[in-house]
This record gives structure tokens, sequence and C-alpha cells, in this order.
């Protein structure tokens, strides 16, 4: 049997130490790839002469399809025209309508404060309801004249709107036919 020493146990073996200068990196080199390069076939048309007979028939309908977009240009441009004027028509129309509701409103109003004013000055219960019951008829009366004057000025202002159109559309199927 072989003794072992204390010191002898604890010694390490000794391992070869490499240098990082002496140690070189494997290289690698990847591969190049291209792209295969192909030719376009090249397909040749005979050269033929068109008969004439073609020739004039697509002339003939060059010339229908600038007619016809000549045809729809005017009337689209009529057609935006009518629209210009319609809203036009339309604006001006609502504007006064409602120049017309805001005049009745401040129409009623001032009656509204007139009979109070009035109430306010009143002695007695027999002279509050007269007053309040003349009131009331002479305000169905305007309120009955203020919804026939609302009424014809929208009719206007639709009949006004609805004209320029309705001729342009007449006009436009006149020329389309």
């Amino acid at each position: 049997m072989a003794e072992t020493t204390p010191s002898a146990a604890k010694a390490k073996p000794k391992t070869p130490v490499l240098e990082a200068s002496k140690v070189e990196a494997p290289k690698f080199e990847l591969p190049k790839f291209e792209i295969p390069k192909f030719e376009m076939p090249k397909f040749e048309m005979p050269s033929m002469e068109m008969p004439a007979a073609f020739r004039e028939m697509a002339e003939k309908g060059i010339a229908q399809a600038k007619e016809g977009y000549e045809k729809f240009k005017s009337v689209a441009e009529e057609a935006t025209d009518v629209m210009e004027d319609t809203y036009a028509t339309a604006s001006k129309g609502a504007c006064d309508y409602g120049l017309k509701v805001v005049e009745n409103a401040r129409a009623n109003t001032n009656a509204a404060f007139d009979l109070f004013g009035a109430l306010l000055g009143a002695k007695t219960l027999s002279e509050v309801v007269e007053l309040s019951t003349g009131y009331m008829r002479e305000q169905f009366e305007t309120l009955t004249a203020q919804a026939k004057d609302l009424g014809a000025c929208a009719q206007k202002v639709g009949t006004e709107t609805m004209e320029p159109i309705k001729t342009s559309f007449t006009n436009a199927m006149k020329k389309a036919a």
C-alpha cells in the first residue's frame, strides 16, 4: 500500500496552457449565390397592314366616343350649374323662412307681454277673464295666419328649388335621346 501524504493529495495535475496568440479560430467561407440569368424570349409579330375597313371602323368608334364624351361633359357642366343655382335658391329660401319664423316669434312674444301688462292693470276678475279671452281669440287667428304664411313660404321655396332641377333633367333627357 502506498502512503499518501497530505501534500501529495492536494497537488493538482498540470494541464497544458494554451496561449491566445498561438490558437487560431477556424475560418468559414459562405458559398456565393447568384441569381440565374434568363433571357426574355422574343416574340415578333409579323408586320401586316390593317384592312381599310377595320381602320375606318376604328376611326368611327373613336369619333363616336369623342362625341359621347363631349355630350356627357356638357350635361355634367350644366348639372353642376343647376346644382349651384339650386343650392343658392334653397339657401335664400331657408333664410327667408327662418326670418319669418323669428318675426312671428317676436310678434307673439310682444303680444304676450302686452297681455301681461294689461292683466297687471286689471282691477276686477271679469276684466282679467275678458282680457285673457280676447288675447286667446286674437292669438288663435294670428297663429292661423302665421301658419298659412309659413306654409306658403315653404311651398314657394320648394317650387323654386325643384323647378331648375326638373327643367335640367328634362333637357338632359332630350339631349341624350
